[in-house]
């Protein structure tokens, strides 16, 4: 179980949930990672690095790219055309808003990048909307409930 941020493109006049079943209708299609995505790539991984520090970095041709931070587990992946940051729920109190900091810092820079729009399913509403106190109070809860049901 992860905490997920979707980079989504959306028309005018487009719900978001019309946007996310296209993501998810295109994510049934495997291809090759846009050119753009693959440019964008290239300039965000040295400015994810200055921010997260040591990273590790994994290449699969022309399919898939991703960005793994293994203290924080914050991982970016490009698949095709999908980009993506996920943070397993390892956090709560203040080191979940401490996380929540690095992803939204990460998730400005992949917005600036490539130009599409960090989207918070689980706020159902675009990042930039949301407070950052609010995925950090709801990361650390069900953290805190998995912790409690299954143990640290």
């Amino acid at each position: 179980m992860s905490y997920d941020i979707y980079f989504l493109r959306r028309r005018d006049g487009q719900s978001w949930d019309d946007v996310l079943e296209a993501m998810e209708d295109a994510a049934e299609d495997s291809e090759q990672i846009p050119v753009r995505l693959l440019e964008a790539w290239d300039r965000i991984v040295p400015q994810a690095r200055s921010l997260l520090g040591d990273v590790e970095i994994t290449e699969y041709e022309q399919e898939s790219r991703d960005l793994s931070h293994s203290d924080t587990g914050i991982d970016l992946s490009v698949f095709g055309d999908e980009v993506s940051i996920t943070v397993p729920y390892w956090h709560a109190g203040n080191e979940a808003a401490g996380v929540v900091d690095r992803v939204f810092a990460l998730a400005a820079i992949v917005e600036n990048e490539t130009k599409l729009t960090a989207y918070d399913p689980q706020v159902e509403r675009p990042l930039r909307e949301t407070p950052p106190q609010k995925p950090a109070v709801l990361m650390s809860r069900i953290t805190e409930d998995l912790r409690s049901r299954y143990g640290s």
